[in-house]
């Protein structure tokens, strides 16, 4: 289930070497061909895995260490550069097939608009599913200069699809005033500028249900991640991140996928951000798989 002969054979820390023994699959999906601002998220994928090598095995957050989880990293997809709707055809595909195997999806982008397939698979085999969206951006616009295949669509999207009622947003502190306007009479849930504390509030609620989390790595604030194709001032830290993460993993929800995208790594030399991206993904492994 690899997606290149050729691969590197750069993978993510401790990976396994067989699919079929895995309960989840990390998969890359290297696509910025709609982003509004500054290109570069493709490579985000790969400095993930890199940077993952420094990091210890074990996590005192989860008191667990990477060899009690069976994954697989598949490496990147190769997709077709700027053809938008035939990449996001083959992710849907992709994630059909980890699903129909029993797989659990982790995916690293790329822009945030690869999350829409992932979505739609997701959808297909749990339809009471929720999302959870961890993110700078409202992401709710229905297109971008007349463009509805976005990286500012996603969530927008995934309320037509699971219904807003179904969506619950952290962090959010930029969009159009029309993307707060419909957050407000929609139904979804919002909270603007802070992620721990509010998601707390509301895992109780989402206790039993079939959750599936989006993080983009813009909710940091550019001290903490300036690898990102659309900085925003304001933002939370690391440890915030990590403390909401592992609030998931203590809580009573069902997480049946994840991503974690929109990391840039040609906009920040030090590589803070991909090193932060690679250690939320180990928490990510070991408190939700």
């Amino acid at each position: 289930m690899r997606f290149d002969e050729a691969y590197s054979g750069k993978v993510f820390i401790m990976s396994r070497s067989n699919y079929e023994e895995s309960k989840a699959v990390i998969f890359g999906m290297p696509m910025d061909w709609t982003v509004s601002f500054r290109p570069g998220s493709r490579f985000g994928p790969n400095r993930i895995r890199e940077a993952s090598l420094g990091l210890e095995e074990y996590s005192p957050y989860m008191d667990k260490h990477l060899e009690e989880v069976a994954y697989f990293d598949a490496g990147d997809m190769l997709l077709p550069f700027g053809n938008p709707q035939r990449s996001l055809e083959m992710i849907e595909s992709y994630v059909d097939k980890l699903l129909a195997d029993q797989k659990m999806p982790i995916g690293l982008g790329g822009e945030h608009l690869v999350s829409w397939p992932i979505f739609k698979a997701m959808h297909k085999i749990y339809p009471d599913m929720a999302i959870i969206h961890i993110d700078a951006h409202a992401d709710l616009r229905e297109e971008y200069e007349g463009e509805p295949l976005s990286h500012s669509t996603p969530i927008r999207k995934a309320c037509s699809l699971i219904g807003p009622e179904n969506v619950y947003s952290f962090g959010i502190r930029s969009g159009m005033r029309e993307e707060f306007q419909y957050a407000k009479d929609s139904g979804m849930y919002m909270a603007k500028f802070e992620v721990a504390t509010p998601l707390k509030e509301v895992l109780p609620k989402l206790a039993g249900r079939n959750v599936y989390v989006t993080i983009d790595i813009d909710v940091l604030d550019p001290a903490f991640a300036p690898g990102t194709g659309t900085a925003e001032a304001g933002g939370i830290s690391s440890k915030e991140l990590l403390e909401a993460i592992v609030a998931i993993a203590h809580s009573d929800v069902n997480v049946i996928g994840a991503d974690l995208v929109e990391v840039a790594p040609a906009y920040d030399p030090s590589e803070k951000t991909p090193i932060a991206a690679s250690k939320f993904v180990r928490e990510m492994l070991l408190g939700w798989v």
